[in-house]
């Protein structure tokens, strides 16, 4: 019970802290007041989200009904509960497949069977996603605490995630390089339609580049995860998502905003961090569901052309190389025909089995900053992922790196760290 009623004033704590120091990722200016004008109406509300949350998670912590399971009953809920999610999804599907089927008459009649096991199965998963959340926040924890992130015995922030529709990220960059210099959240179920529509607007208009982006999960407190039946995927987004908490109550987080260097840190950061937390869920509760380690790979030293290999189109290699030409193009001053070769690069990436739906500067704007594949990827030849990733190499511990790299607030404190 004492040990609770620490983690209900640490969640407090937080949750006043993420109100001041998360604030918006909106600059004052100009150009924000003239991107609002079109986004206002489409913007998502994180203030009713957030009391909401908080709401379930109070409510989650009073009842408290995980800590009566056995740890194999815990694992054995969750793997119970994704399955619902899967199961919940190709229902779904089944009855969206009837409706749009011209051959079906009345598709109202031929889909109530599946209306009906959609509704029964999606009332048993909303009855334990509480439970669900709860004991994977609570097996996050214990993977935090074993690995000696801790102060005074405790996991500061603990760890809070609620399942959500997450918002889409309206992203918009300078059509002259590649800088976010906006980022606004919009409601989850804005169509396709929709974002072609506003990026056309930015780009005529205010001649910047803009994409809205997809999101996986949010830093909010307690953050936003996107429903997934991915075990994998997910025990690495909760933690990927507790690290930018973490970091939120350290300078390195306190600066998430403050330039393109520090935020690439941060969510490389995270993302190094989170697949490695994320792994150890799954050794210690679902060993039977752990992937292969993943290949260590290096980029082959030279130039990027050099990179490539021509019988094999690799996803990040590809990438690489088209955001290295994009910004030698730009450093030329050549904005349309750094555009008119990203389009060209788009198709090639959708012939070969890669649907991107819009390559342009707010593209690599976005995806830069998650610096973590030592192929470089979005990041091109950005220097700040690799040195992310060359401290980490340096500390035998987790906890040890995201103390160091925790205290950084420029990228020449990062190359100190490395230094020693």
């Amino acid at each position: 019970m004492l040990q609770r009623r620490r983690y209900i004033r640490i969640f407090i704590l937080v949750v006043l802290m993420a109100a001041v120091l998360g604030g918006s990722a909106i600059p004052a200016g100009g150009l924000t007041f003239l991107v609002r004008t079109f986004t206002r109406p489409i913007e998502f509300d994180f203030s009713t989200w957030t009391l909401d949350a908080i709401g379930a998670k109070l409510t989650s912590w009073g009842l408290c009904l995980e800590r009566f399971l056995t740890p194999q009953a815990q694992s054995a809920l969750v793997l119970d509960h994704l399955a619902r999610v899967q199961r919940v999804n190709r229902l779904n599907a089944e009855m969206d497949a009837i409706y749009t089927n011209p051959n079906i008459t009345n598709p109202d009649q031929v889909s109530q069977s599946v209306h009906e096991e959609f509704n029964t199965e999606l009332e048993r998963l909303n009855s334990t996603a509480s439970l669900a959340e709860a004991v994977l926040q609570t097996q996050l924890m214990t993977v935090i605490q074993e690995s000696g992130l801790q102060f005074l015995g405790q996991v500061s922030p603990p760890s809070l995630y609620r399942v959500s529709d997450v918002p889409q990220s309206l992203v918009i960059s300078p059509r002259t390089e590649i800088r976010q210099i906006l980022d606004v959240s919009l409601t989850p179920s804005i169509s396709v339609d929709q974002k072609e529509h506003l990026e056309s607007i930015i780009f005529k208009k205010l001649d910047h580049s803009a994409l809205v982006v997809p999101v996986g999960g949010i830093g909010s407190y307690p953050t936003m995860v996107m429903q997934s039946s991915d075990l994998v995927w997910l025990t690495e987004v909760i933690a990927h998502e507790w690290v930018h908490n973490f970091l939120t109550l350290r300078p390195l987080g306190i600066n998430y905003f403050t330039s393109d260097v520090l935020r690439t840190i941060n969510e490389t950061t995270a993302t190094l961090a989170g697949q490695e937390l994320g792994r150890m869920i799954l050794e210690k509760y679902y060993p039977d569901h752990l992937p292969p380690p993943p290949v260590q790979t290096q980029v082959q030293p030279g130039p990027p052309e050099t990179v490539s290999q021509p019988d094999e189109f690799n996803f990040q290699t590809e990438m690489r190389l088209t955001r290295v030409e994009t910004d030698r193009l730009l450093a030329e001053g050549d904005v349309e025909g750094a555009e008119a070769y990203m389009e060209a690069r788009r198709q090639v990436f959708w012939e070969n089995g890669y649907p991107i739906r819009k390559l342009n500067q707010a593209y690599f704007a976005f995806y830069g900053a998650y610096s973590a594949d030592p192929e470089g990827g979005a990041a091109g030849e950005d220097p700040v992922g690799p040195a992310v990733q060359a401290l980490r190499a340096q500390y035998d511990q987790l906890a040890d790196f995201l103390n160091a790299i925790s205290w950084v607030t420029s990228f020449n404190d990062l190359l100190k760290l490395l230094e020693r």
